[in-house]
């Protein structure tokens, strides 16, 4: 360490207290605004989202200029630590009850410390336990380099200058991956309409390979789309495929060996635990690699298996698509009407599209050479705004 500077707790340096406890009754369209972990983001105070309350505040809970507020306890260890300088208040403000603050005329010093990797390594090897927090004891015996005030002031000044700039490139990466997001949905928005790629008269109609397939096959009664492409033809969800709900799993039937349980949790997360079973089920319920998955509960989303042999949960469908289906172009088609199924969902809390509702939804199907054409046109753009995205 430099031989001006000095090792010190905050207990030396400053005092600090936790914020207020309030009831749900308490909140208040009018009253005294309290800021709360969600409104520290980006080492700033956000001010989208804040709760107001009308209750006796003691003194020591306002915040004041300069004061360090930090977020002492939340739900995602993401948030715990983080910590933003107070400035420009514009009432009489107060902080809520899993929040800290720190009062000093070295705040500065200390925002630079707590924003560290070092202070993330030392909240680590303090909680012992499950709970992820900044306790008063651990806030006030966290030890760190002290240097002279003016050093810390020029020390201050250079990272907060690099901070910006840092801030401004991710806000730049950010608007990038949203133009990116954007440009994948538009092309979706094409390929589901029949305007990626232009349609060969060539083709087999859709209509006439439904009715080759299954002469007893009827076009919907009304029309859904306005101005359906030459050869295509609108279709229910339910014509398009084979739909097999996965088996209903109990705790009891968990082991540590055997096959893998896919669940809905193990799709969304690469990083899930699975739970095993070594039974033999029924072969209706096994997924192999490339099998193509829709969860209809929970969270409605569509898959490709990209694993080894599995057993299917439940509240998941196998899709086998029928001959006049390319599978790629269904999974292309299922994300372009995932908003569709949600408004045709149920819940609020676990929400669920009944089998009918899933079933029932009216899509466009082109002739299956254009759906081929379709989907390497789709990879293609993917894999450009892939490539960007890795980059970033």
């Amino acid at each position: 360490m430099p031989e001006s500077w000095e090792w010190c707790t905050i207990d030396d340096i400053a005092e600090s207290n936790i914020g207020l406890t309030y009831k749900p009754s308490d909140i208040s369209n009018e009253g005294v605004p309290v800021y709360r972990s969600n409104n520290i983001q980006n080492r700033s105070i956000c001010l989208d989202v804040v709760v107001r309350v009308e209750t006796q505040i003691l003194e020591k809970q306002y915040l004041h200029e300069g004061d360090l507020l930090i977020c002492a306890r939340n739900g995602s260890r993401n948030l715990v630590g983080k910590c933003a300088l107070i400035s420009n208040l514009s009432e009489p403000t107060s902080f809520g009850a899993f929040m800290a603050v720190c009062r000093s005329s070295y705040n500065k010093w200390i925002f630079l410390l707590l924003n560290s990797d070092y202070f993330d390594a030392y909240l680590d090897d303090s909680n012992s336990t499950a709970i992820n927090q900044v306790t008063q004891k651990m806030l006030l015996a966290f030890q760190m380099p002290f240097p002279p005030a003016n050093e810390q002031d020029r020390i201050y000044n250079e990272v907060c200058k690099w901070f910006s700039v840092i801030d401004s490139l991710e806000i730049e990466e950010r608007d990038l991956k949203l133009s990116i997001e954007k440009a994948k949905s538009k092309i979706l928005d094409l390929a589901i309409h029949g305007k990626l790629v232009p349609q060969d008269p060539n083709d087999e109609p859709a209509i006439e390979i439904l009715k080759r397939i299954n002469p007893k096959f009827t076009p919907c009664d009304n029309a859904h789309y306005e101005n359906v492409p030459e050869g295509w033809t609108e279709i229910k969800v339910g014509e398009l495929a084979q739909y097999t709900n996965g088996k209903a799993f109990q705790p009891s039937d968990w082991e540590q060996s055997g096959l893998p349980i896919i669940r809905i949790q193990n799709l969304n997360d690469e990083n899930c635990k699975y739970n095993y079973t070594s039974i033999c089920h029924e072969e209706k319920y096994r997924i192999t690699n490339g099998d193509l998955l829709f969860a209809w509960a929970a969270s409605l989303g569509v898959y490709i298996w990209k694993g080894d042999d599995a057993w299917l949960n439940q509240h998941i469908f196998k899709v086998e698509p029928l001959p006049f289906v390319d599978k790629q172009f269904l999974y292309y088609l299922f994300q372009y009407l995932i908003s569709e199924f949600y408004i045709r969902s149920h819940g609020s809390g676990m929400v669920h599209i009944t089998k009918k509702e899933f079933e029932t939804t009216i899509a466009l199907l082109p002739p299956l050479s254009e759906q081929s054409r379709i989907v390497k046109s789709i990879v293609s753009y993917y894999t450009i705004l892939d490539r960007i995205s890795a980059e970033l």
